[in-house]
């Protein structure tokens, strides 16, 4: 199992911060947000790891994370010279996943929970991650069926017809880099995930996995300040003497 952390992208809804750095090399509390996804798939056994990174501040992610020698792991970079869709990563990264399995997280995604046995019982096919929120027009959303069985996704629909969100994690099998070279951009300009998400779930090789603790999509000043807010309380409650 290969693991993928997506940190390209201007970040743009953080602007100005992000006129100055990269979204992904922004605080979140203590640490710098890709420490957070990136510690996702260390826990989950994960240590061979691309980083795809905006040309902009390539330098800056490399003077941080290094080799991946100090994390136990080992670093492969690659650069996203323009954002075109999710699904994109594994155009980039179709030579460091070479013939394995890989799942990818998104640079600004953060998650209470750990995923150690999804990753670990992944054998072939697709597998998601999806929350209930109360805003699920801003992600993609999955329908499911009267035996709870997903059976298709929309994204940022503007009637949801559940409240279960997609997340920013995904674990693909190998076919996935030949199954993103047959997608056409949508009308945004990009290769969407939800599209590659929904070729696995006309095969029926999808499965879904549903995240229990928080999660949080730093991609806006809200979810940024909860985040914030939600890691130094727990870090504060680790310091209390028992």
């Amino acid at each position: 199992m290969k693991g993928i952390i997506l940190a390209g992208g201007s970040g743009s809804r953080l602007r100005p911060l992000t006129k100055v750095t990269s979204k992904q090399l922004l605080p979140v509390y203590d640490q710098p947000m890709i420490y957070y996804p990136l510690k996702t798939l260390l826990d989950g056994g994960i240590r061979d790891i691309l980083i795809i990174v905006a040309p902009d501040h390539a330098g800056d992610f490399l003077k941080l994370l290094g080799s991946g020698k100090d994390f136990g792991c080992k670093f492969t970079y690659e650069i996203q010279d323009k954002p075109e869709g999710i699904a994109q990563a594994f155009i980039v990264g179709q030579n460091f996943i070479g013939n394995d399995s890989a799942t990818l997280i998104l640079g600004d995604n953060i998650y209470e929970d750990t995923f150690k046995d999804e990753i670990a019982s992944f054998k072939t096919g697709a597998r998601i991650f999806i929350k209930d929120v109360k805003d699920p027009q801003r992600f993609g959303v999955v329908e499911f069926d009267e035996n709870n069985r997903a059976t298709s996704i929309e994204e940022k629909p503007k009637t949801p017809k559940s409240k279960y969100a997609v997340t920013g994690m995904y674990i693909y099998d190998n076919t996935v880099i030949e199954k993103v070279k047959k997608l056409q951009s949508s009308d945004r300009g990009e290769l969407e995930i939800t599209d590659l998400n929904n070729l696995y779930l006309e095969e029926q090789s999808l499965d879904v996995a549903f995240v229990d603790g928080r999660w949080f999509d730093t991609g806006t000043f809200e979810s940024l300040h909860e985040a914030i807010i939600f890691v130094r309380n727990r870090e504060l409650a680790k310091k209390k003497i028992k």
